[in-house]
Parts: structure tokens; C-alpha cells; sequence
């Protein structure tokens, strides 16, 4: 089954409709619905959003995420493993008297099983959601006054973002050249980290003397450190380390081509 395909079979279980129903609500084939949950159909976005939303997905909860973004990054099937920091609710695949029960007005046809109350739990209320915001983080992007301008979507790792709290972390919006010699340009994106205590060899975004700018750290033995720069040649400016404020080190740099 493929991830778009087990999110809107999910959802259909969810909102207790047959294969049947939900083909007749969408306007499409039973066989074709039944295919595009098994993932032996390619389907196109508009068509996969008109699908959840006649299921009764509510706009708002998709409004962050494409469905590019959780094709890509989603597994419904195994982001409930054990070894996540977060998981999501299990699903209990429903017995197939259950979707009939939904066309019975709810009563179950004779021999059958009514969904139990651990499944109806299982099944109500998406963990489609539940899912992306184990995986997934909008990381914001902060300009020069550290104001969010944008934001970008970033996968979760046991837990973390590079090794950090994935709360703590933020992309800085380089604001001029004064680091294209160390290959960072204005208007490159600088991932930071949180680090508090000068790293050698790093870019680091520091606070010195009322300005804040990313600069690369040399420690020196005496409680000092040489802030880096290079614009059109090199610079270098020698700082006490109790009078600069370090924000974080730079993990990652994301360049617009």
C-alpha cells in the first residue's frame, strides 16, 4: 500500500465509509478508489485532495503540508515503530464486516462483529497529523533583527534536529557578503545550532558590540577569541569571551541557485 494511498484509506475508515460510498461521493470509480488505497495507481494531487476532502478532512490541517511533503517523508505504515521518540496511535485494520456496518446505518449484519471500542479509538480521529508532527518541523527563518520571515520543513531524528531540540533550532538569513570568502553569501540560509561557549573552527552567529553576525571562531588560550571575517579580503577582530553573547554554531547552509 502507499503512503497517499493508506492515509486516504485511513481517513475513509475513519469517517466510517464504504470503498462505495466514497467513490459515489467523489465521483469516481469503486475500482479506481480501491486501487489508489492499494498504490496500484498513480493519482494526481488535485484529485487526491478532492478525495480527502469529501471524506471531511478539514482544509486547515493540510494547509502546511503538501502532499509532495508526506508522499516523501511519511510512512503510515512504520512511523509507529517502537524505536521513535514519538509514536503515533496504531491503526487496527478494520474487519471488513466494519465497513459494512457504515452502510447499515450502523447496525451489523447478522454474524458480524461491531467495531470494538479499542478500534473505534484506534481509527477515530487522524493519526495523520499525529504522524507528521513526529517527523516533521516547520523551522523557522529568521532575518537579521531575528524576526520569522519563512520557515522551512525539516525531518526529526530520534527526537532531534542536527543533534538539538528541535524547538531550539533556526535558520539565519545571511544579510550581507562580510563571509563569502568562508563560501557564505548574502542571502544564504545558515542552520543553527544552539551553542552557548565558543567552538573553534566553527561559524558561529555572535553578538559583539551591539551587532549580531555570523563570523568564524579561532579560541585562544587566554579567554579570547578571534572573531573571522572576509569579505573582499580578510579580517579579524580579537574579542574577550565574556563580552560576546555566542547564539548558536552553523550546521548546515541551504544556497539559492
Amino acid at each position: 500500500m502507499s503512503r497517499l494511498g493508506d492515509l486516504i484509506r485511513t481517513e475513509r475508515v475513519r469517517a466510517k465509509l464504504t470503498p462505495k460510498q466514497l467513490a459515489k461521493k467523489c465521483g469516481v470509480a469503486e475500482s479506481y478508489l480501491v486501487a489508489v488505497e492499494k498504490g496500484t495507481k498513480i493519482i494526481a494531487d488535485d484529485q487526491a485532495r478532492r478525495i480527502l476532502k469529501a471524506i471531511g478532512l478539514r482544509e486547515q490541517t493540510e494547509a502546511d503540508f503538501s502532499l509532495d511533503d508526506i508522499a516523501a517523508t511519511v510512512d503510515l505504515a512504520t512511523v509507529g515503530s517502537p524505536t521513535a521518540k514519538t509514536v503515533a496511535r496504531p491503526v487496527a485494520k478494520p474487519e471488513p464486516e466494519a465497513e459494512l456496518v457504515a452502510s447499515t446505518g450502523g447496525r451489523a449484519p447478522s454474524g458480524s462483529k461491531n467495531v470494538s471500542d479499542t478500534e473505534e479509538k484506534n481509527v477515530g480521529g487522524s493519526i495523520w497529523l499525529d504522524a507528521l508532527t513526529s517527523v516533521l518541523k516547520h523551522v523557522p527563518v529568521m532575518n537579521a533583527i531575528m524576526k520569522p520571515i519563512d520557515h522551512r520543513l525539516l525531518p526529526i531524528v530520534a527526537g532531534k534536529i542536527e543533534g538539538a531540540n528541535p524547538d531550539k533550532v533556526f535558520y539565519y538569513l545571511v544579510p550581507d557578503d562580510s563571509m563569502r570568502g568562508f563560501r557564505v553569501h548574502q542571502g544564504d540560509l545558515a542552520l543553527i545550532v544552539p551553542a552557548h561557549s565558543p567552538i573553534d573552527g566553527a561559524i558561529m552567529l555572535v553578538e559583539y558590540n551591539n551587532h549580531r553576525f555570523l563570523r568564524k571562531v579561532k579560541k585562544l588560550a587566554d579567554f579570547t577569541v578571534i572573531l573571522q571575517s572576509f569579505d573582499k579580503e580578510y579580517d579579524a577582530e580579537t574579542a574577550q569571551i565574556n563580552e560576546c553573547t555566542f547564539i548558536g554554531r552553523a550546521a548546515k547552509l541551504e544556497v539559492t541557485l
